[in-house]
């Protein structure tokens, strides 16, 4: 498994190394032509003063009927026609006449967990200061940026390998990550629609992403008070604590104090159970890459789709051929790990990112900073499985980013009692 890992890992460098080298400045994050908004949107239609509707953003991955879906990419964005009619799931979003409020701005095609983005400029992570440029987290980047700057009141993005989770955990966001198939992925720009892809909410806080959520799923809003109601508080809730190598110690204590002031059950997971957990992600990272080369590989000789892009490509096409069918045999052998799991706890914690957010670096760092990521992030091997997942924000202390994230992961289908564990924490972390 190890040897796996190193030619995944070094199949990564290597493409985003020699990308960087032959495209020269082309990693560069441009100005956008809208600073107000913190390039979080792509397409923008700031709401009515005084009129106190929910306002949501969608990812610009997302058809939206007379919008053209950019999906990050300047070759899509001069070349496609507005989309015909909305994706499925906007149509509760519609039937309520809430306020739309813009496309948001993502990596290009969704297949890179930085965030960055060349041509509609990068989001500008909350965090940032005038010394310090931290990275927004992808794909769905400009959703999390938004929700931050408090452009949204809900936003809804897509996470094929983490892309809900991570640009929460690095902008201090809530998202969750759903059921695979739960939501309709019917007018979704696809990465790997197969196996990984879903579409999940995202909020300033758990009460405005559960909001969200039923925006997503009819009679949502009953299934969370009825979660609330059944457990209104955290001591009869066991959580399995599973701790990853490589963490920083401060996330991994930040973690373990939220657990511990919310007052769960904790119950601490084996070195066996670790071991899965690390196949399945880097399982899960090559079913993602390689899905992406299949989805994408038509755009590969565009000179507008951005080198970043095409190094993502090319580890997508060395991967395919070999690695993704031996990667997807093992897929039900780690959801039956996972349903054994939940046989003795309620839900898994650990952090969803190993650390605080990467500083964005310069030039052809960027590359190489792209691959480090998979590493980086703790969420791949939660849509591997297709269960749901929560991302929230918890203190940390003495670290320049004040939050770091617990990511909480249930069985199928429990989206309402993840948001009510996420109430929570949420409820004792701020009284702490």
């Amino acid at each position: 498994m190890k040897n796996h890992g190193r030619v995944i890992c070094g199949s990564f460098l290597l493409g985003f190394a020699s990308i960087s080298f032959f495209s020269g400045c082309s990693l560069v994050p441009r100005s956008s032509s809208h600073p107000a908004d913190r390039n979080a949107f792509i397409t923008s239609w700031p709401p009515a003063e005084g009129r106190g509707q929910l306002k949501l953003a969608i990812k610009d991955n997302i058809d939206m009927r007379g919008v053209i879906t950019t999906a990050g990419s300047k070759y899509l964005a001069e070349n496609s026609r507005p989309a015909t009619r909305d994706a499925a799931c906007l149509a509760i979003a519609r039937q309520r006449n809430v306020q739309i409020v813009g496309k948001t701005n993502l990596t290009e095609f969704a297949v890179a967990p930085s965030g960055l983005n060349s041509y509609f400029g990068t989001p500008k992570n909350p965090f940032d200061t005038r010394w310090r440029k931290y990275i927004p987290g992808g794909s769905s980047s400009g959703s999390a940026v938004a929700l931050a700057a408090g452009l949204a009141d809900v936003a809804f993005g897509t996470d094929t390998a983490g892309s809900v989770r991570v640009p929460a955990a690095c902008c201090g966001v809530v998202g969750l990550k759903t059921t695979f198939g739960l939501v309709s992925l019917r007018g979704i720009y696809p990465v790997e629609m197969k196996h990984l892809d879903t579409v999940g909410p995202m909020g300033k806080d758990i009460a405005r992403t559960a909001q969200g959520m039923d925006l997503l799923q009819a009679g949502f809003a009953d299934r969370y008070a009825s979660a609330k109601a059944a457990r209104p508080s955290a001591g009869s809730i066991r959580i399995g604590r599973l701790a990853l190598k490589g963490t920083d110690p401060k996330v991994d204590m930040a973690i373990d104090s939220a657990l511990s002031t919310t007052g769960f059950q904790v119950v601490p997971l084996d070195d066996d159970f670790r071991d899965k957990w690390e196949q399945a992600r880097k399982d899960a990272n090559t079913v993602a890459a390689a899905a992406a080369w299949v989805s994408d590989k038509k755009f590969f000789s565009e000179l507008s789709v951005s080198a970043r892009t095409k190094a993502v490509l090319i580890v997508g096409r060395i991967l395919y051929p070999g690695n993704y069918l031996e990667a997807l045999s093992r897929q039900r052998e780690w959801q039956r790990t996972l349903r054994a799991v939940f046989r003795k706890v309620d839900f898994i914690a650990l952090p969803t990112l190993q650390s605080t957010p990467p500083r964005i670096p310069p030039g052809p760092g960027i590359g190489v900073l792209e691959a480090r990521m998979l590493d980086f992030q703790n969420t791949s091997a939660v849509n591997f499985a297709g269960n749901p997942a929560l991302a929230m924000p918890v203190p940390l202390q003495r670290a320049s980013v004040p939050v770091t994230s617990l990511q909480i992961v249930g069985p199928p289908r429990s989206e309402a009692g993840l948001l009510n564990a996420g109430r929570l924490v949420e409820a004792a972390v701020t009284r702490k």
